[in-house]
């Protein structure tokens, strides 16, 4: 009888604009099961979402727009302004997030998976995942590209990205948590798939 493989969950990690999407796309092409920690926010925050009451609750009905689904933009920039706000939020957000990552993850593994990949922005930040992965795969670039390619595709000043990149951890903190490093500066798609490709095929696909 053929011996099932080893299940691995492995943690992908990047800073804006780094090109962790394709990255994430690119290792569900080569077979992994991919869990999404900001799709499984959404999710969370929709209408009916579970973490809805408690958001209501601490910052008012006023963050919910008339469907009843989160205000994203007036969270953002409540968020963005009041760092006490902010960690209000996550100790509402994270443990949520974390519950459906696992139940996903499991999910993963029983449907045969030989290897989860779990798209988490804020992992380095994160206490709880880095330990609980495999291993931490780090999709890097230039600070300077970040900035490039997130204000071309969002419209956003060169501040606001700014903001945004201060608030996350930095390159040496990212690199200094990788197992591996996916190195997405001045590369083709096809470049970039062949470095998944590889590291897919090393984790066990």
């Amino acid at each position: 009888m053929q011996r099932r493989p080893a299940f691995r969950q492995i943690g992908l990690t990047g800073g804006i604009g780094s090109g962790k999407s394709t990255v994430a796309a690119s290792f569900a092409q080569c077979g992994a099961a991919l869990i999404d920690a900001d799709a499984l926010s959404r999710s969370l925050t929709a209408v009916g979402g579970a973490a809805l009451p408690a958001i209501a609750a601490r910052f008012g009905d006023h963050m919910l727009q008339a469907d009843g689904a989160l205000d994203r933009d007036a969270m953002r920039a409540q968020v963005f302004s009041d760092p006490t706000a902010r960690a209000q939020l996550e100790a509402i957000m994270h443990p949520l997030v974390g519950q459906s990552m696992q139940a996903a993850v499991q999910a993963a593994q029983d449907q045969g998976a030989a290897l989860a990949v779990l798209d988490i922005p804020l992992l380095v930040e994160s206490r709880r995942w880095p330990a609980a992965l495999d291993a931490v795969v780090v999709v890097d670039c230039l600070p300077d590209t970040q900035l490039a390619r997130v204000m071309q595709r969002s419209g956003l000043s060169a501040e606001a990205v700014r903001a945004i990149m201060a608030s996350q951890a930095s390159r040496a903190q990212r690199l200094a948590a990788a197992d591996a490093v996916i190195y997405n500066e001045g590369c083709s798609l096809a470049a970039l798939h062949q470095q998944v490709a590889f590291l897919a095929a090393e984790f066990g696909l």
